[in-house]
């Protein structure tokens, strides 16, 4: 696996980089303009089909029994894909998955390659080796191609550039294509599509991610909104996909129930603009696409997380509900996070991926609200996943020590009612009367990490749970 570039952003600066984002104005302003669109947008779309949980714990199940017979499955895809004129190579971890793509581009003689949006390729750090071998590389989704400009990664899967204001981008392109700056998205998009389509005629290779991976018969689906997908995988001589080898499903059928989900958790709509399907090369009556046809199955430890009691993550279909709902999400963006998968997913793939050591601290970057759980098209437990992680760094001892302590002492009076109630009643009118008329607190000791960014409600009313309910009053 390959770690983050030790000069960037990086998960075991989680703390840092958070603070950082929350006195950052403008990111504010870009997550709180797409936060609230997204989570509309899907209420909307789930609120159209009142049989959605159903969907959602058969899309569960579909990716449940996919995981399990795994190997067979990807057999039967490579066999497929074989059949059909095109070529499969198998990429152990991040390093295979560079050389592969490398090597596909070397003996065709490439020199510009076309990309379309691939987390995974974000995940193997495909495009510093290609621009490493001294290939041109062009990123197609707007969104990419925006953060290309900027020198940035991506800080959301489905919107790389959610963290960027319309007048950020004005001044992006103006700076890189020698324009005035406009105002208007619509300019913006033509702008943007007039510089891409000569990038598209030039291109030697063309690069896409999937989304899913049809075993029956050697399909790659791949979902976008802008069309970058299509022009990217058919204009050049050459495509080639990179994906997880976590993508296959055994049918038709069942990619079908996972696209109802996924379109409706990622974006509110029934369906994408495009749902492509490749499967191999173009053949002689087809007249014109790609030629050369190749399938890079990306393992990158997603086979140990598999045989782990994290499997459940691995039904992961990257639509960014969870990022979408999560109040941590929404105050630092995805930059904080430090790695390619930000929010609670991120906060559990991250750690599985690099290590507990790499990531200490975002395994309680969450408030354990239990919102992204509640809205995963494919139900994962993602919570729970994160309790598991908590409990596995203390274990490890990947804790300070002053937090050892602290858990230690809160346990200890937590097991005690007759300490821990009249403790709790202290504290809250401790609380009460440090917070007086307003209600809230701007300081407390021990309590930093919280009142840094925001008020601490104080109690108001009656004292403690355990008093209220013992006088008989009832919510």
């Amino acid at each position: 696996m390959t770690a983050p570039n030790p000069t960037a952003a990086h998960p075991r600066r989680f703390r840092l980089q958070a603070r950082g984002a929350l006195q950052d104005a403008r990111l504010r302003q870009a997550l709180d303009r797409a936060r609230g669109g997204f989570v509309a947008k899907r209420a909307h779309a789930v609120a159209g089909r009142p049989d959605f949980e159903a969907l959602t714990a058969a899309a569960a199940q579909i990716k449940d029994d996919a995981l399990e017979r795994m190997e067979d499955h990807l057999q039967r895809f490579e066999s497929q894909v074989i059949a059909r004129g095109g070529h499969v190579h198998h990429a152990a971890d991040a390093q295979a998955a560079r050389e592969a793509v490398l090597e596909i581009c070397r003996s065709r003689g490439a020199h510009r390659v076309t990309k379309g949006k691939s987390m995974v390729g974000e995940e193997v750090g495909l495009n510093q080796a290609l621009e490493g071998a001294g290939l041109e590389v062009t990123e197609t989704d707007l969104g990419e191609y925006i953060i290309q400009l900027a020198g940035e990664t991506p800080s959301h899967i489905i919107a790389p550039a959610v963290h960027k204001t319309r007048e950020q981008i004005s001044e992006l392109f103006a700076q890189h294509h020698g324009t005035p700056p406009r105002g208007e998205v619509a300019e913006l998009v033509d702008e943007a599509r007039s510089v891409l389509r000569e990038r598209y005629l030039q291109a030697d290779v063309g690069i896409t991610g999937a989304n899913f991976l049809v075993a029956e018969t050697g399909t790659a689906v791949l979902v976008t909104n802008e069309g970058n997908g299509d022009l990217t995988a058919s204009l050049p001589n050459v495509h080639v996909v990179i994906t997880g080898i976590d993508k296959v499903v055994p049918t038709f059928q069942e990619t079908c129930t996972l696209l109802r989900v996924l379109a409706r958790s990622a974006t509110g709509q029934e369906l994408t603009s495009y749902t492509s399907f490749f499967t191999g090369p173009a053949a002689e009556a087809d007249g014109e696409g790609p030629t050369d046809y190749h399938v890079i199955l990306v393992d990158n430890g997603r086979r140990a997380i598999r045989d782990s009691e994290f499997r459940s993550m691995l039904r992961c279909i990257r639509c960014g509900a969870c990022m979408n709902h999560c109040p941590v999400y929404a105050s630092v963006g995805g930059h904080a996070y430090g790695w390619v998968y930000p929010g609670p997913m991120g906060s559990v793939l991250t750690p599985l991926m690099l290590g507990l050591d790499q990531a200490p601290d975002l395994p309680r970057a969450c408030t354990l609200n239990g919102r992204c759980g509640s809205v995963c098209p494919v139900q994962i437990p993602l919570p729970d996943l994160l309790r598991r992680l908590r409990e596995r760094q203390y274990e490890g001892g990947i804790v300070s020590v002053r937090y050892r302590w602290g858990t230690r002492l809160w346990g200890a009076v937590a097991r005690r009612p007759w300490l821990y109630r009249p403790l709790a009643a202290l504290g809250a009118r401790l609380l009460g009367w440090a917070g007086g008329a307003r209600g809230r607190v701007r300081r407390l000791p021990g309590a930093g990490g919280w009142v840094a960014a925001r008020d601490l409600p104080t109690p108001t009313c009656g004292g403690t749970f355990m008093a209220r309910w013992r006088r008989g009053e009832r919510p």
